[in-house]
């Protein structure tokens, strides 16, 4: 079977795995894992060489943006010690403890390849555990906690591998060199992402053909990437900063249509890049496997479990130390004035258990030169071993055991986020109903007034629309004001930080749908 069948049969799998996982209440990245070990074991299948310069930007960069464009800089502000801890400290300890581990088993491998080795591992992917909390509703700040560690934990991380990459294969890292290089490759990341996403909606905004407009979102997101890092910028921080900077100021420029069918096609892209990165790690053990010699092979086995059973123990050793530093800090520091909050037991156990690697571990394991003799990476097939082991392990394990964890600790939501929708809702009401109330009583403008005030006495979740004929140019004028009344106030909250983005885009698909009404009319007017 050619790359290509393989490739689409292995597409057609994927879907029905996660179709599987949707049934199970299980991360379909952890049925993926699966099926990459089952891809590995299957005798002649091809072994596939993927340029490693373009592993991160193909596989990375359109997941992080689809990320960085739904958080809230709001709720990062509120947790930001908790996600700043996460982010880097305990990126930090889990690149440290592995690269020690490491070589307690390998005395051969140098400490950059080790730590290569830790930055590889050391940021979870918690878009799987994401995935399942939300459809069992915990308290929202352990979502926000997870997401926001999910953004800068890779940044994090994979300015160290950048770091000991460097240094495994050139050995011309200096130590006075990190600091200034990390002080450059960091801001100006930010500065570059947030300049690159204001001239990307200057020059976009008046472009209305749908496959186009799609087209040149993945087209933006790639020249970022690369454009950083052919700066020597950090490509993950600006895209990060592009895709936030996108978030605050898109939904005011674009119309529904053009942001529904977008959203749909990042859904289907982010699904995809999953599935083909453990299509291509899955080709990379078969070939491991191949060239692995038998006095090796219970080695490398031993490490691999090694380090999985590092990463998962350091990530809850240090939630459980952050704990306890936060109950201290608020008991004798604070002293009542909660300048931070406490964490409960078993939200700090959740926290603590959602360490899945995934698709950034797989991503910066193929990355890594895979030349033969001198440009070839020290012990690569080791660590491409190790990083697939433990996003095997942390997906099967914690994925698998996090819904049944969660519904034994008993963890409920806090309903937040339905506090500020139903705030959204009642806002926008008033919005429209400020509208109609400048118009002249006529039975149309009659009954989408009555409609917008049972809405705001209900807080229900319906758009109201009118049962007389749709064509009816009237009432598509007014349509169009109601629509557009309504997004500038939801706009308005979210930049009052009355609501997060949360409750902004339940509340912004509920105001496209009418939108998507007014158009229909329009389309069937002419």
């Amino acid at each position: 079977m050619g790359i290509f069948e393989l490739t689409i049969t292995l597409l057609l799998v994927g879907a029905v795995l996660s179709l599987l996982a949707d049934r199970l209440c299980v991360p379909y990245p952890a049925l993926l894992a699966l099926a990459g070990v089952a891809l590995a074991l299957i005798p002649g299948t091809p072994q596939v060489a993927l340029d490693p310069r373009l592993a991160l930007a193909l596989f990375v960069a359109p997941v992080l943006l689809d990320a960085a464009f739904d958080t809230s800089p709001r709720d990062l502000g509120r947790n930001v010690v908790a996600v700043s801890s996460l982010a880097l400290l305990a990126v930090g300890a889990t690149i440290i403890t592995v690269a020690g581990v490491a070589r307690h088993w390998v005395p051969d491998l140098s400490w950059a390849a080790a730590v290569t080795l830790g930055a590889i591992v050391a940021p979870p992917d918690t878009s799987a555990a994401t995935a399942v909390l939300r459809r069992l509703r915990p308290p929202h700040r352990l979502v926000i906690i997870l997401q926001g560690e999910s953004l800068f934990n890779d940044a994090s991380a994979l300015l160290v591998y950048r770091v000991a990459v460097a240094a495994a294969t050139t050995g011309a890292i200096s130590a006075w060199t990190i600091a200034p290089m990390f002080l450059l490759t960091c801001g100006g990341g930010v500065v570059a992402g947030y300049l690159l996403a204001r001239l990307y909606l200057w020059a976009t905004t008046r472009i209305e053909d749908l496959p186009v407009s799609v087209i040149l979102q993945f087209i933006g997101t790639f020249a970022v990437w690369l454009l950083a890092e052919r700066l020597g910028l950090s490509a993950i921080l600006t895209v990060i900063a592009y895709g936030m900077t996108l978030g605050r100021h898109a939904p005011g420029r674009s119309g529904a249509r053009r942001r529904i069918s977008s959203y749909a096609v990042w859904d289907v892209a982010v699904f995809v890049m999953n599935v083909l990165a453990f299509v291509m790690i899955g080709l990379q053990l078969r070939g491991i496997a191949l060239r692995m010699h038998d006095s090796d092979k219970g080695l490398y086995i031993a490490c691999a479990a090694a380090v999985c059973v590092t990463v998962v123990v350091t990530r809850l050793v240090w939630v459980l130390l952050y704990n306890t530093i936060a109950c201290w800090v608020v008991e004798h520091v604070s002293r009542g004035k909660r300048a931070m909050t406490i964490p409960s037991g078993g939200g700090s156990l959740i926290v603590g258990w959602c360490g899945m690697r995934g698709i950034v571990t797989l991503a910066a394991a193929l990355a890594l030169p895979d030349g033969s003799g001198a440009a070839a990476f020290p012990y690569r097939d080791l660590i491409v071993l190790c990083a697939f082991c433990v996003v095997l392990t942390t997906l099967v394990l914690q994925g698998m055991t996090l819904r049944p964890l969660l519904v034994w600790l008993g963890l409920k939501d806090d309903g937040s986020v339905e506090r500020e929708l139903q705030l959204a809702r009642a806002e926008t009401a008033r919005a429209a109903l400020g509208v109609l109330d400048g118009q002249a009583s006529r039975p149309l403008v009659d009954e989408l007034r009555r409609g917008y005030e049972a809405r705001l006495r209900t807080n229900s979740e319906p758009v109201p629309e009118a049962r007389q004929p749709s064509a009816h140019p009237e009432l598509t004028h007014i349509q169009d004001r109601v629509v557009a009344a309504q997004r500038s106030t939801l706009l308005d909250l979210r930049a009052r930080w009355l609501i997060g983005d949360d409750a902004f885009h339940a509340a912004e698909e509920e105001i496209d749908l009418l939108e998507l009404a007014a158009d229909e009319r329009i389309r069937m007017q002419d």
